[in-house]
């Protein structure tokens, strides 16, 4: 994928989510009288700066978009002038500054909900979850699925596409589920319950999970015919080009394009010798597959091309699942509440090594889903968009000195002894909030790179 369109997709995510997260500080500081000096989105040189009056608020948009905050009149800062005491935040009663900090990550929350909602509302187009193949000694062998089982709901919760079936797989595996009900239609239209029986070990990363459940979705046989090309991949280095036929790969006939899929992701840079058929002459050609990490550390081979697939069969297996605008908004509530306890659940996991640290992602990745995610389409950018922005919402909630939780734990002590911590107790709890989030995001950093090698 083109790196511009990833930075492009990973500064529009970032922005949009700042935005309002900020913005919900602003606006529950403007409601209860406190002056606000300063609303920026990112950090660092000013690039944008804008202000109504000498005594407004000065708005800036600045060079490092990795955040933002919103600067308010506080004696803790600096000194303020007479005339604004009383709208220092220092001076405010701690209901209202409570309600300044809260307003923050609860924004965050509200705009995932808005963002599922939307999703909803569009409609979001998928395969249909209908199973291709078990592997032996899998998850899904040992519960009884076949080939040719559709997937109807999991746990009561409908699963019209594969993506919705393995995302509802996911949370409620992670959410502790130790016995999860599949409903299954076979070819001949009966019904029939299965239950997939989970360990800790099974849930450790979403990896794992994929692994060890063996469900491949089912996938109709298809020409080993060329279609997209990244401009990136290996194939149209190698000079493939659209509309190209593969007849044979090291001797071996070619038959379908999910033999060639197989073929490639088994051969992670070593050399290829292919036979084509282009334009009606035959014409050999030699690729290498880039190596890519996916999954426990392991390399597949990755080309960068896609399938010239015939429309009708494509069609017959998609679907779109759409809500009216008034159905939507209590599926998005639970959405939002059922991945805000989930992240909740997996940090919890992680915490005590339940959970790997490989479920972090640090600042590489997310810029990696952005730009994945833009390339699927609207509904995959926005549904990228309410993931983190709930996890935005929930990590800004957690107790953590610096972060919008330790401050509410702050006023939590101020209202059972009557009077603020020192401000020496304060600086140094949150020294040490500071030191743990270098941390966090540090490992995050180094896990981020570890994968970009692999």
């Amino acid at each position: 994928m083109d790196t511009l369109h990833t930075l492009f997709y990973f500064i529009v995510a970032i922005a949009v989510l700042v935005a309002f997260h900020e913005y919900g500080h602003f606006w529950a500081a403007r409601k209860v009288g406190i002056k606000v000096i300063r609303f920026s989105i990112g950090f660092g040189k000013p690039l944008i700066t804008w202000q109504k009056g000498p005594n407004d608020t000065e708005f800036v948009v600045a060079a490092i978009p990795l955040g933002g905050y919103v600067k308010m009149v506080d004696e803790r800062e600096e000194a303020v002038k007479p005339e604004d005491l009383p709208y220092a935040f220092n001076r405010q009663p701690l209901l209202a500054r409570t309600a300044v900090v809260a307003a923050g990550p609860l924004s965050n929350l509200l705009l995932a909900v808005f963002l599922f909602w939307l999703v909803l509302v569009i409609g979001e187009a998928g395969i249909r979850p209908v199973i291709g193949g078990v592997e032996a000694g899998s998850l899904a062998e040992q519960a009884g699925f076949v080939n040719g089982d559709e997937i109807l709901s999991i746990d009561e919760t409908p699963t019209p596409t594969w993506i919705e079936a393995l995302d509802t797989l996911l949370t409620l595996a992670i959410d502790g589920k130790a016995e999860i009900k599949v409903l299954t239609k076979a070819i001949d239209d009966s019904q029939q319950t299965r239950l997939i029986h989970l360990t800790e070990q099974d849930v450790q990363t979403p990896e794992i999970l994929h692994k060890r459940l063996g469900l491949k979705p089912w996938v109709p046989t298809i020409k080993p015919v060329i279609g997209k090309l990244l401009d990136d991949g290996v194939a149209k280095q190698a000079g493939l080009q659209s509309g190209d036929l593969i007849l044979s790969a090291d001797g071996a006939a070619i038959t379908d394009w999910q033999q060639w899929v197989d073929y490639v992701q088994a051969r992670p840079n070593i050399e290829i010798k292919l036979l084509l058929e282009r334009s009606g002459a035959q014409l050999p050609l030699s690729i290498t597959p880039r190596s890519e990490q996916q999954g426990e550390g392991k390399a597949v081979g990755k080309i960068g091309a896609g399938v010239d697939a015939p429309k009708d069969l494509l069609d017959s297996m998609m679907v779109t699942h759409a809500l009216s605008p008034w159905d939507a908004v209590p599926v998005a509530g639970k959405r939002v509440w059922f991945y805000a306890v989930t992240t909740l659940k997996m940090m919890g996991k992680m915490v005590v090594g339940s959970a790997s640290v490989e479920n972090l992602s640090g600042p590489i990745s997310i810029a990696q889903y952005a730009g994945q995610s833009a390339e699927m389409g609207l509904t995959a950018f926005l549904k990228f968009l309410g993931l983190v922005s709930v996890s935005l919402g929930v990590l800004n909630l957690l107790p953590v000195p610096v972060l919008d939780g330790g401050h509410l734990l702050f006023f939590a002590v101020e209202a059972i002894k009557g009077s603020p911590l020192p401000e020496r107790v304060q600086l140094y709890f949150q020294q040490a909030g500071m030191l743990l989030l270098m941390l966090l995001m540090g490992l995050a950093m180094f896990l981020d790179i570890g994968r970009l090698f692999q």
